[in-house]
């Protein structure tokens, strides 16, 4: 075989890890899982829940086990996707540090439960960490812009929108979720005729669910299709102001 010549490549010690970030629906807010570090750097900061990928381990399943260490949150049941890789030299203290972030969506989480490094673990309404209110360790801040933008550009191509909703949901609550990721007012009549026209996006369950006023409302469930064709574009509904919001 013959001799490799030329110069060769140097290798350094690097570190990778696992940053999630966790939406849901609570309080008719779109809301952030965030966790107040137990450990150094930035002990006592709210940060993302995430940590080291173990050495035999990949990066989704690590994600998974830092939520259930972290948060108490149950690892199945979610949306998970993997956002992209931030790599900038300095973002982590400690030294080379590699993170690879994932955004993660299911209904109505409960309240979570601190462990492991974490000290306590609670939902924050993503406005106030956009707009600055609220001050993230490392640059989580980042990492919660690009994984809102992305939860917010899904909804107009994808059916990621029934990824906030139970298992079976009425029209109100499906057009709720536009509402409040987007940060717009969406004509009641108009969302109907879209989503109804977008082939295999819901799926009528047959049944009604009685409300407290006005008549019972028809409920639905996710139907077979991934892509929203047409899409639900936003330039189509106007955007409101949100009391104390960032969007």
């Amino acid at each position: 075989m013959a001799a490799v010549s030329g110069p060769q490549p140097q290798f350094f010690g690097m570190a990778v890890t696992v940053d999630v970030v966790v939406l849901t629906i609570r309080d008719d807010e779109l809301q952030v899982l965030l966790v107040e570090r137990g450990v150094e750097p930035f002990r006592g900061a709210l940060a993302l829940p995430g940590g080291f990928i173990g050495p035999d381990e990949d990066a989704e399943p690590a994600a998974r086990r830092e939520l259930a260490e972290e948060t108490a949150l149950d690892r199945g049941g979610l949306y998970l996707e993997q956002l992209r890789t931030f790599a900038a030299p300095a973002r982590d203290p400690r030294g080379r540090v590699v993170t690879v972030a994932y955004l993660a969506i299911a209904p109505d989480l409960p309240v979570p439960v601190g462990g492991s490094d974490a000290r306590a673990a609670r939902w924050q309404p993503v406005w106030s960490v956009l707009s600055g209110h609220v001050k993230l360790a490392f640059d989580h801040l980042g990492i919660v812009e690009y994984g809102v933008d992305r939860a917010r550009s899904k909804l107009e191509y994808t059916t990621l929108a029934t990824a906030f909703c139970p298992e079976v949901f009425t029209m109100t609550e499906l057009r709720r979720v536009y509402e409040v990721v987007w940060g717009v007012s969406i004509d009641a009549r108009n969302f109907h005729r879209k989503v109804t026209n977008a082939a295999d996006f819901l799926e009528p369950t047959g049944e009604r669910r009685v409300l407290e006023t006005g008549r019972p409302a028809a409920l639905y469930r996710r139907g077979p299709a991934r892509t929203l064709f047409p899409p639900m574009l936003r330039g189509a509904f106007p955007p409101v102001p949100l009391a104390d919001s960032g969007a």
